[in-house]
């Protein structure tokens, strides 16, 4: 049982970890977007509006969920080493 949940923690942290990783992969496809659009002023106050409507809000919520996720399964697996 204990070696069960360690796995699944080890698991967990992993997809954590590739989680963060896409969401990253994400805003630099969107940096190296913005780079090719050019640097005309109109063009960079209609990308920092995009990025505090929609770019922060979506990549906030997809963390916040990951690490939330994280944290309930590494407490289940301290709980059940701690129980067992």
């Amino acid at each position: 049982m204990t070696v069960f949940l360690i796995i699944a923690a080890v698991f967990t942290c992993i997809a954590a970890l590739v989680g963060t990783l896409l969401v990253g992969k994400d805003i630099s496809a969107q940096m190296k977007e913005y780079e090719t659009e050019g640097d005309a002023i109109e063009n960079e106050i209609a990308r920092s509006h995009e990025y505090e409507t929609k770019s922060v809000s979506v990549n906030i919520k997809s963390l916040s969920w990951i690490y939330i996720v994280l944290v309930l399964v590494v407490i289940f697996v301290c709980i059940g080493i701690f129980f067992y």
